[in-house]
């Protein structure tokens, strides 16, 4: 069962730099056995860099939450079981040629790999469990 973080605590994550935000995601998605996207009608949110598509993935409902403002105020936090995102997930991004920015802050800073990096870090973590 998923707690809920307190806005002390998230706002000390918030505060993370990015590699620490990086450890604390694989971390929280293993624990919880879901992923975070943000979804509108279209389907899932995307973010785009010089070189590269991304879809952002977060830890928790709350900071999913929170990045739907903006342009993002029509989206939904939609969690993705870690099951579904290992058998369905990293092949079809990277069938799609998308990288996965993993846990981006408000400035859109977040690490970026490739779903099979991606995944790689999440069973290594379950292996620790």
């Amino acid at each position: 069962m998923t707690q809920v973080l307190s806005d002390e605590r998230v706002q000390e994550i918030l505060s993370f730099d990015s590699e620490k935000r990086f450890t604390y995601c694989i971390k929280e998605v293993v624990a919880n056995r879901q992923i975070w996207i943000l979804v509108d009608e279209d389907g899932c949110v995307m973010l785009n860099t010089e070189d590269e598509d991304c879809v952002p993935v977060w830890p928790n409902e709350e900071f999913a939450q929170a990045w739907a403002n903006g342009d993002w105020e029509n989206c939904k936090p939609e969690a993705i079981s870690l099951n579904k995102w290992h058998s369905r997930w990293t092949s079809g991004l990277e069938d799609d040629e998308l990288s996965v920015v993993i846990f981006p802050n408000a400035e859109q800073e977040g690490v970026i790999v490739f779903p099979d990096e991606f995944d790689f870090e999440l069973k290594k973590q379950a292996q620790k469990r």
